[in-house]
């Protein structure tokens, strides 16, 4: 098992998450975070972190395309370690449905 972050992070971006990381296995895109699932150790810290509620187990069902998601970024975003500041529209999209679609970003995040 490994934690996948999924659709509510994009245009969210809160990186409570990242800060209780005891491995720092969080990349950053431009408008999400992603979980590398060969370096998360399943210790779940990090699901009651979000604020968006966008961390959950892989074993929840239908998330097959959020791991091959977090598993193909997590190789071409930068590594993060710190907290950030949440993204300025992050009140406006938490919550909001089918952002993957919408709203996903390919670009690379700024790292640490």
């Amino acid at each position: 098992m490994t934690y996948v972050v999924t659709d509510n992070c994009i245009k969210c971006k809160y990186t409570d998450c990242v800060e209780v990381c005891p491995v720092d296995c969080f990349y950053e895109g431009e408008n999400m975070l992603v979980i590398h699932p060969d370096e998360c150790i399943d210790c779940g810290v990090c699901e009651p972190e979000c604020p968006a509620d966008a961390i959950l187990p892989d074993t929840e069902p239908g998330l097959e395309k959020w791991v091959e998601l977090n598993a193909e970024y997590a190789e071409k975003w930068p590594n993060l370690t710190v907290k950030k500041d949440q993204l300025p529209e992050a009140a406006e999209f938490d919550g909001v449905k089918e952002k993957l679609e919408k709203y996903f970003s390919e670009k690379p995040g700024t790292g640490d």
